[in-house]
C-alpha cells in the first residue's frame, strides 16, 4: 500500500531492545505509524510501551 500526498508510513522500534542482548525475551517491539514529511523532516521518537521490555521506551523512527 503506497503513500499519498505527503503523509508516509513509518515504522518505529523500541531502542532497548535492539541494543540490550540480555533481555526477557527474544525480538523487538515494532510499531507502525504515519507522519508528515512537511512538517516533520528529522526522524520521529515517541514513548511507547514494549512487551518484550515490559515498560514504556523510546521508540525510534527506522528505515
Amino acid at each position: 500500500m503506497a503513500a499519498k500526498g505527503v503523509r508516509i508510513i513509518i515504522t518505529l522500534e523500541c531502542t532497548e531492545c535492539r541494543t540490550n542482548p540480555d533481555k526477557r525475551s527474544p525480538g523487538v517491539s515494532r510499531y507502525t505509524t504515519t507522519k508528515n514529511r512537511r512538517n516533520t523532516t528529522n526522524r520521529l521518537e515517541l514513548n511507547k510501551f514494549c512487551t518484550h521490555c515490559n515498560k514504556h521506551t523510546v521508540h525510534k523512527e527506522i528505515k
